[in-house]
């Protein structure tokens, strides 16, 4: 892997992704579940608004403890979604559109149920047993009972710790029981990694999205978590992330599999800084091409760290411009940015960083594309994105699915840290379940996905919110979202050019530069975004030359007027 020159841009910077989350697209057989022939019926639909890649979350064959994250079988597609020859008919007609398809590899931790997990668990000298990560009891209580090898909390249990009574050890999970860690230690293990990714490379998958990928190595001394000392109900990923061997292993895993083949790789990296991310993908590393980062995913965390993410307040846009500005310029030239405001583990972004009312829903959703899309790096919409889909507020718990809200809302709730009514408010604006309600395709029942029980309820605004409205409306989020694909690939400066943030401290407008790099070193992008819905007044000082508006989300220029939510995009040429 080598850096791209100004003049060259490798094929891998230039896509726009698109996410699936199969259980919530489209179901084609009635059973209330996404599916894969589903997502073949809706190929036009995204090659429509001009999408070069489609990641897919999990398809493989899963128990769904935790909705295909779980997998008991890398090399099997999950009977709900279809068959093996339903996904080859997938990946033919996405190509045939001219669209690529990354999947999602899981591979931190399988299923319980995985042949693996089931033979390991039966004996210490079973051939499987290395493949997991066994710890002896700290000791015993009074009462006889084992007591785990550290104090660190799963993101979906108490405790990272599962005691399994045949072999009288606990088993590491750093997130459900039903999901234990494999043991990246073992060379065995690797091997058995590489050759399900090339499984799916040869069938012809265009690259990975690769989950919690730097958790797969763990510090060997095991400490405690001094915030669960302190009282944190919060999990304990930070004691695993970034470990002592994890590039060795990425490495590794560039070397033998990924440098063979023409693929495109993003890497999930909870807790990591820009620092990291050069280590994770820096152009001269041989690891990953792009990460995801969740700096910007944690401005409007709870100020409460015994909370976590778990809130209802708004994000300052000043943190924003600082946390998105630094990724930019600190990898900028040396690695790659992967940009996104939402996917299926983040609230929708129109109700998050924009304002969902009926007045200013479609004008933020638009604002909020057109600062994603002009900046440096690969973009990533998550599906409905294109739509202005928007949170959900459930009265009844129960009709939440996530094991990760059900599991806060026993540790908050349960302690009495958070009342039941305020716990209800936190997850309509951080849980999971906002992004996984279904694709509203249409105003009719269940909303187009399914002719039966859609699995997960539906968000009752689908009546005003569909794709089949928004491909009506010449002003729908939608063509907006296209118009924005189809300009990154008119001006490379939108991909290419150098990043410098204006105004640090305005506390209402993000505005920025694109400078031209090559070809285009005589171009300059000036990008303007209003985040309120008040209206403003701003000047800037303009670059040399003729411009021209790019794109704007208002029918008309008011020059140095900024309507709410107004986004504009203008084109400098020296």
């Amino acid at each position: 892997m080598t850096a791209p020159s100004h003049r060259e841009t490798a094929w891998w910077q230039e896509p726009v992704v698109y996410q699936i989350y199969p259980r919530s697209f489209k179901d084609s057989n009635g059973d209330g579940i996404g599916d894969l022939p589903g997502i073949t019926e809706k190929i036009p639909y995204l090659a429509r608004l001009g999408v070069d890649l489609i990641w897919l979350s999990p398809i493989y064959k899963s128990p769904n403890h935790d909705n295909g994250y779980d997998i008991s079988d890398y090399r099997a597609i999950m009977p709900e979604f279809g068959t093996m020859d339903d996904f080859d008919t997938l990946l033919a007609a996405a190509h045939q559109a001219g669209i690529k398809i990354m999947m999602d590899l899981v591979v931190n931790h399988t299923s319980d149920e995985h042949e693996w997990f089931i033979q390991a668990k039966s004996s210490k000298d079973n051939p499987y047993r290395d493949y997991y990560i066994w710890k002896d009891p700290a000791g015993y209580t009074e009462r006889g009972e084992p007591i785990p090898p550290t104090n660190w909390i799963a993101a979906f249990s108490p405790s990272t710790w599962e005691w399994e009574p045949t072999t009288e050890q606990f088993y590491l999970h750093m997130f459900s029981v039903k999901q234990p860690d494999l043991n990246w230690e073992n060379p065995t293990v690797r091997q058995e990694v590489y050759d399900l990714m090339r499984f799916w490379l040869d069938k012809g998958v265009d690259g990975f999205r690769m989950d919690v990928i730097n958790l797969i190595s763990k510090d060997p001394a095991y400490p405690d978590d001094p915030a669960v000392a302190a009282g944190s109900k919060t999990d304990s990923l930070g004691m695993v992330a970034n470990g002592p061997r994890v590039h060795e292993f990425l490495q590794e895993m560039n070397r033998e599999v990924l440098s063979k083949y023409p693929v495109i790789t993003v890497g999930e990296t909870p807790h990591v800084d820009t620092a990291d991310g050069l280590l994770y993908t820096g152009f001269d590393r041989g690891e990953l091409q792009t990460l995801f980062q969740f700096e910007h995913m944690g401005l409007d965390g709870n100020p409460n760290p015994a909370l976590g993410k778990w809130n209802d307040t708004r994000f300052k846009l000043v943190d924003l411009k600082d946390t998105l500005s630094r990724w930019q310029n600190d990898l900028s030239g040396k690695a790659w940015n992967a940009l996104y405001w939402n996917n299926h583990d983040q609230p929708r972004a129109v109700s998050r960083f924009g304002n969902d009312s009926p007045e200013y829903r479609v004008l933020s959703a638009k604002m909020l594309g057109t600062v994603l899309h002009c900046l440096q790096g690969t973009p990533y919409i998550y599906q409905g994105e294109e739509l202005g889909m928007t949170n959900v507020y459930f009265e009844n718990i129960e009709d939440y699915k996530d094991i990760e809200i059900h599991d806060a809302y026993r540790k908050l709730v349960g302690s009495g840290l958070v009342s039941h009514e305020d716990m209800l408010r936190y997850i309509s604006q951080s849980g999971r379940d906002n992004a996984r309600t279904p694709i509203q395709w249409k105003a009719e029942a269940h909303a187009g996905f399914t002719g039966g029980k859609p699995w997960l309820k539906l968000n009752p605004r689908y009546t005003e919110i569909n794709a089949e409205e928004a491909l009506a409306d010449p002003g729908s989020v939608f063509y907006h979202y296209q118009h924005l694909i189809a300009l990154r690939r008119q001006h490379p400066i939108m991909v290419n050019g150098t990043y410098e943030l204006l105004d640090p401290k305005d506390e209402q407008v993000y505005a920025y530069y694109r400078h031209g790099t090559g070809a285009s070193e005589q171009e300059t992008l000036l990008v303007i975004a209003n985040f309120t819905d008040s209206t403003l007044e701003r000047t800037y000082q303009e670059p040399a030359g003729e411009h021209t508006l790019l794109t704007s989300n208002y029918p008309d220029d008011a020059q140095n007027t900024l309507r709410p939510y107004e986004a504009k995009v203008y084109l400098y040429q020296a």
